[in-house]
Parts: C-alpha cells; sequence; structure tokens
C-alpha cells in the first residue's frame, strides 16, 4: 500500500465542507467553535480549480514573523500551495523577529496595492498599529498563527478576521499527557509533580495559554504542582537545551517534568536530558507542541512523552479560504478555530 506524507494525509482528511465550515464558526467562544473548524482544513485542495476560474488573479501580501520558524516554515510552505491553486500572486516577506522590519512589509505592499494581508505578527502588543496602518487603504487583513486582542478586529469590521488554534486546548492537552503516563507525573511517589517549563515568546499568547493550561489541567484533576524554574527560551531550541542542562544540574533528579511551549523547544530539551543520564518515559517526561517529524519520530521511539500537533495544513488552508472570501466579496466572520490534537505513541504514525 502506498504510503502518503503526513501534510498529505491531513489535506485528504480535511477535504470535506471547508466553506460550510468556515460560515458556521461564526465569531463564538474558542470552546464552542473548535471542533466545528478542523474540517475547515480541505477547500484550497478540493475547491481550487473552480474557485480560481470564478474569482481570476489576486494579489496577496503574507507577512511572517520569521522564517526560522520550523512551525511557521511549514505553515508558510502550505499558504503558498494553496493560495496558489487559488490562481493568486503570492508575496511572503520575512519580518525576522523585528516588528519595525514588518511594519515597512506592510508599508511596501499597501503601496502595491494587495488585494489581501495575511499577517502573523511579530508582536501581537502592535496588532493595533498593524490595523490602523492598513485600514485607511480598506485592505482585509487575516490575522495568523498569533492572536490579537478581540478589540484589534472590533476596530476594523467586516475587514478583519483572525485564524487559529485555541492555545488553552493545547496546554490542556500537554497537561492530559503527563496525567496518561503510569505515574500521572509523579514519578518518585511524593504527591508532587515537580517540574521545570520551557516558554515561548513572552508576549505571545500561545506561550501564555501554554503555560497556563498546562498546570491547570494538572491542578483540575487534583493535583499538587511544584515549579521549579520557567526558563523564557523564545522557542529557540538551542535556548531550551542550554537551560534544561543547566536545570537538570541544578536539580537534578527532582524534576519529574519537563513542559515546552513549542517542540523545537522539546528538541533542545530531549538532547540535554540525554546527555545527562537521564530516560524519557523512566525517569522524567517530556512533551511539546506542534507535532514537527523530528518530534513525533521521538514519540515513537519512546524518547518523548508526547506532543500536541498544531495543524498547519488546517490553519493554512482555513487562512486561505477566508483570503478567497474576502477577494470575492463575501461575508467573513471574526474567528476561525482548528483544533489541536494529542500525538502520543498510539497514534504518532499518523502524524509523519
Amino acid at each position: 500500500m502506498k504510503m502518503i506524507s503526513r501534510r498529505d494525509f491531513l489535506k485528504a482528511s480535511a477535504v470535506v465542507g471547508a466553506t460550510a465550515a468556515l460560515t458556521a464558526c461564526g465569531g463564538g467562544d474558542s470552546s464552542s467553535v473548535a471542533s466545528t473548524a478542523t474540517s475547515v482544513a480541505s477547500s484550497a485542495a478540493s475547491t481550487a480549480p473552480s474557485a480560481a476560474a470564478a474569482s481570476g488573479s489576486a494579489d496577496i501580501g503574507v507577512c511572517i514573523y520569521q522564517f526560522a520558524d520550523n512551525f511557521m516554515t511549514l505553515y508558510r510552505a502550505d499558504l503558498e500551495e494553496y493560495l496558489g491553486e487559488l490562481g493568486y500572486s503570492v508575496t511572503i516577506m520575512d519580518g525576522k523577529n523585528d516588528q519595525n522590519t514588518q511594519t515597512e512589509q506592510i508599508s511596501t505592499f499597501l503601496q502595491q496595492g494587495v488585494d489581501v494581508l495575511i499577517i502573523n505578527p511579530v508582536q501581537t502588543t502592535s496588532a493595533q498599529t498593524i490595523v490602523d496602518t492598513i485600514s485607511p487603504s480598506n485592505t482585509p487583513i487575516v490575522f495568523i498563527n498569533r492572536e490579537p486582542d478581540k478589540s484589534v478586529l472590533d476596530s476594523y469590521p467586516d475587514k478583519c478576521c483572525y485564524v487559529g488554534a485555541d492555545a488553552r486546548q493545547s496546554g490542556t492537552y500537554q497537561g492530559e499527557l503527563i496525567l496518561a503516563t503510569d505515574t500521572e507525573g509523579d514519578i518518585n511517589g511524593d504527591g508532587t509533580i515537580t517540574y521545570i517549563m520551557c516558554k515561548g515568546d513572552p508576549e505571545n499568547i500561545d506561550a501564555q495559554y501554554r503555560t497556563e493550561y498546562s498546570i491547570k489541567a494538572l491542578e483540575d484533576a487534583g493535583k499538587t504542582v511544584n515549579c521549579l524554574y520557567e526558563y523564557l527560551d523564545n522557542w529557540d531550541q538551542t535556548l531550551a537545551q542550554q537551560d534544561v542542562a543547566n536545570a537538570l544540574a541544578q536539580y537534578g533528579d527532582q524534576i519529574e517534568v519537563v513542559f515546552c511551549n513549542n517542540d523545537a523547544m522539546a528538541l533542545g530539551a530531549l538532547q540535554s536530558i540525554e546527555q545527562a543520564g537521564r530516560t524519557v518515559g523512566t525517569d522524567i517526561y517530556l512533551v511539546g507542541v506542534d507535532a514537527l517529524a523530528e518530534a513525533v519520530q521521538a514519540v515513537i521511539d519512546g524518547r518523548m512523552t508526547g506532543t500536541v500537533l498544531n495543524d498547519d495544513v488546517g490553519q493554512a488552508t482555513a487562512a486561505t479560504e477566508a483570503t478567497r472570501m474576502y477577494v470575492e466579496g463575501e461575508p467573513v466572520e471574526q474567528y476561525y478555530w482548528v483544533d489541536y490534537v494529542k500525538v502520543t505513541t498510539e497514534n504518532a504514525a499518523e502524524y509523519l
């Protein structure tokens, strides 16, 4: 039987009713709409020829906060593919993790007269300034991956939406992955789950929610927790490797769980865990988010406790469909949510 790639599997599995799902998602809270929007991930593939014929060409500007980010590398490749399938001209710019650079790129896109801007902001705190810059041109905005405050979307009605995944869900799933282990996270049996946390960008709502809700899941299950240290590793594998090495040297066997806000940091943590002679699943647990191929393989090999799929395919296709709706003058809702998925040894092979 022919094997298909993770991306092809996700794309094929989602090719059902995307337009209806987008319409149904509406502006409700994330908990009520997340599961509905999972099916959004199909439309670009299934409707591309007819949509392109109906809409003709359009110029789309895409601003990514940083090309070096592993997850956004997947995401932007998906966007380029799906928007291209619609017959659109696509230009994607690297913000280089600098808001001033991204702001200049947005101004250039406006001068060029693009039809829609897809923006993954460097700083969500700058989202209102971004909208204030763009709104006089009446250019629609699809914010992706980094969620602006609702007031930002409200300030540009009918011309601004957000496509993403509810980071509270990803944090909760991380906690549930630990609760599903043989010891429920309490390896030494002292009644307390003792952990360290590798955090992403402190201004990023995903980092904040993943940090908060991973621990909330443990506490909601009646567990006592003890945080030894929270490290600010800004999504970076090398920083996480260094900080976890230092933590293991300082705290040793006290560390039972290493939570990481993304898989890049988890892979860095894994290097230090193994270099310190610790064994994931035996004397320490390790979880991440994104389901990067290397992390998924580590889950299969028993070298990571688990990860959480951040569905780049689903989100990129939802963003593509929202863009198409703006281009064709159809109503667009404020929020479109795509579910996370827990990745464990039982299902990890599906996501390679």
